[in-house]
Parts: structure tokens; C-alpha cells; sequence
């Protein structure tokens, strides 16, 4: 008899476009899919981020998959608490998205167009502590809620622009509303931002190996390999004022031949609630074998520069 996989996923509109992404190309692989809603603590609360604490989304879909109500969890990557769970692997990291931010703003305004006191909504100290950094004199909002309730506050003229991750408004099909797509230079993303993570038990094995290779995407999983193993170092959580951009990139080893190596840019805030903002930055290249050791050397330059007054687990209270 053939097995049904059950995939836990959030039940909401951004969450189940995401999971309905992975059960497609399990059911094109020939297997039978079903698709099993979880509400998560993060969905029945309205307070910040910071306050309930990481994993907040993540924990109810692993408690499901480690009593075995669901055989998958599929996550926003960013989402995922750094430490690993006992009796869970990550089977599968999926092609990324668009791993950008983007502006949602009155009157098809980019950032650079609002005016001095314009208020834009977040609920991301990273977001926050970035947008405060460029000094436009713009008025940061902290909000909540899903992506129809966040742009809903700009079209009701609540307020004047929304920042959020372009993969996600790509997956609910809200591209077109995107006033200006963010620049790294200007935003760096959160780490695993646009990416997804999809776990399953260590002893469910068959399925690990399903996942694997029908689903895994190496370039995928390097990039975002480096990136959170320097959240990682940090000791910062994922509603931390951190960014982090790897990518795979072609360059030239010491023969001249064509090789690729992983490029990863990271940024920490050293604040983010008040004025001056102050960012501390630092980038650096390996080689794709060592993805995670990038990540912890990239952490350590940022720690040097000053990012121990970051605000995470053991340090500065938020």
C-alpha cells in the first residue's frame, strides 16, 4: 500500500503557498501528499517578535513531526532556530527565492522618494536598525500580522510604506505592488531569507532520501549554510538585528581554472531602537566545502569590530 506523507505546515496563505511548493514535487516524484495545517504559538499571539522569542513559529511543527502527527515540516528557513533539534534532520533546502527586501509604498514611492517623518511599518530589528542607518529621517513603525494585513495598513493610508521579504509576496503572487526592490547595499536580508527548510525525523530515512534528491538544492544549501552559521556564532537569534547575503561565485584558483567559491557579506547592528544606528560590516570568500567555517569567521571579524554589544541570547536584554 502506498504510504501518504503528511506535511505539516502554519495554515497561513504564505505558509501553505510554500508548502503546496514541496508537495508538488513530491506528488510529481509519485507520491501521495497531504497537507496538515499546525497553529503555532507565533500565530496566536500579536506581540513583537523579540518578546515571544525564537522559534516561535517552528517549535509547534517540530513537536508534530517528533510525535508523528506530520512526516514532514517545511519552514521559512529564516525562522529556524540556530540549534539543532534532537530526533530531527534537515532533509531538504529547496531553490531560494528572491532573497531581497522590498518597499510597499503610497503613491509608487521607492525609499528615497518619502518624505523626512514618513512612518514604515516593520516588525524586523534588523529592518529597523538599517532603514534608521540610511538617515532619511523616516518614522519606523514596529507591526505584525500577515502580508494582506500589512500592506492593507499602506492602501488604508494607516501608513505611508511596508518592508518586506520579496520571496514571500512572489509566493502569494503580490509582486506587482513592490514600489522599489531594496538593494543588499542598502538592506542586507535576513539569514535563509527567500529560503525554505524541510525537516523530517533521523529515523524516518527513506523519506530523508526522498526529500534530498528531489527537493535539495546545493547552491541553495551552501549559501545558506554560511549565512547562519554566522547568526550562529553570534549567539543571535533570528529576530536579531543581523544580515547576512552568501552567494556562489565563479573565480579563479591558483592554476586559472574556473572554480566556485562562496561569498558571504553580513552586517550587526550594535542598536536599533534609537538614533545613531551604528552598522558594523565585513565580507569574505572561501571555498564551498567551507561554507560554515566562512560563516564562523565572518562572525568572529563582526565580533571583533564590536558586535558583542548585539543584543541576543546571554547578553543585552532587547
Amino acid at each position: 500500500m502506498t504510504r501518504t506523507i503528511r506535511i505539516g505546515t502554519r495554515g497561513s496563505k504564505l505558509a501553505l503557498a510554500q508548502t503546496g511548493t514541496i508537495a508538488t514535487l513530491l506528488e510529481r516524484a509519485g507520491e501521495r501528499v497531504e497537507i496538515v495545517k499546525v497553529t503555532t504559538p507565533g500565530d496566536r499571539s500579536s506581540a513583537p517578535i523579540a518578546e515571544i522569542g525564537v522559534g516561535v513559529f517552528t517549535s509547534a511543527l517540530r513537536e508534530a513531526l517528533v510525535t508523528k502527527q506530520v512526516d514532514v515540516a517545511v519552514h521559512s528557513y529564516k525562522d529556524l532556530p540556530t540549534a539543532p533539534e534532537d530526533g530531527i534532520v534537515l532533509a531538504a533546502v529547496p531553490p531560494r527565492g528572491d532573497p531581497r527586501d522590498a518597499l510597499i509604498a503610497r503613491d509608487g514611492l521607492t525609499l528615497g522618494e518619502l518624505p523626512p517623518g514618513s512612518t514604515v511599518g516593520t516588525g524586523s530589528p534588523r529592518r529597523i536598525a538599517q532603514l534608521r542607518a540610511l538617515g532619511l529621517g523616516l518614522e519606523v513603525v514596529p507591526i505584525r500580522g500577515n502580508i494582506d494585513t500589512r500592506i492593507g495598513r499602506v492602501t488604508s493610508g494607516e501608513l505611508d510604506a511596508v518592508v518586506l521579504a520579496r520571496a514571500g509576496l512572489a509566493r502569494v503572487d503580490r509582486l506587482a505592488e513592490i514600489t522599489e526592490t531594496l538593494d543588499p547595499i542598502q538592506m542586507l536580508p535576513a539569514p535563509a531569507q527567500g529560503a525554505l527548510a524541510v525537516e523530517t525525523r533521523v529515523d524516518d530515512v527513506d523519506i530523508e532520501h526522498l526529500l534530498r534528491s528531489i527537493v535539495d538544492d546545493e547552491v541553495t544549501r551552501v549559501a545558506v549554510t554560511a549565512e547562519r552559521a554566522m547568526l550562529a556564532a553570534l549567539e543571535a537569534g533570528c529576530s536579531a538585528p543581523v544580515g547576512a547575503l552568501a552567494e556562489v561565485v565563479e573565480d579563479l584558483d591558483e592554476h586559472g581554472s574556473v572554480v566556485e567559491r562562496v561569498s558571504l557579506r553580513g552586517v550587526a547592528a550594535t542598536g536599533f531602537a534609537e538614533e545613531p544606528v551604528h552598522l558594523l560590516r565585513a565580507s569574505a570568500v572561501a571555498e564551498k566545502s567551507e561554507a560554515e567555517r566562512l560563516g564562523r569567521d565572518l562572525a568572529a571579524e563582526l565580533l571583533d569590530l564590536g558586535a558583542r554589544a548585539l543584543p541576543g541570547p546571554g547578553r543585552t536584554p532587547r
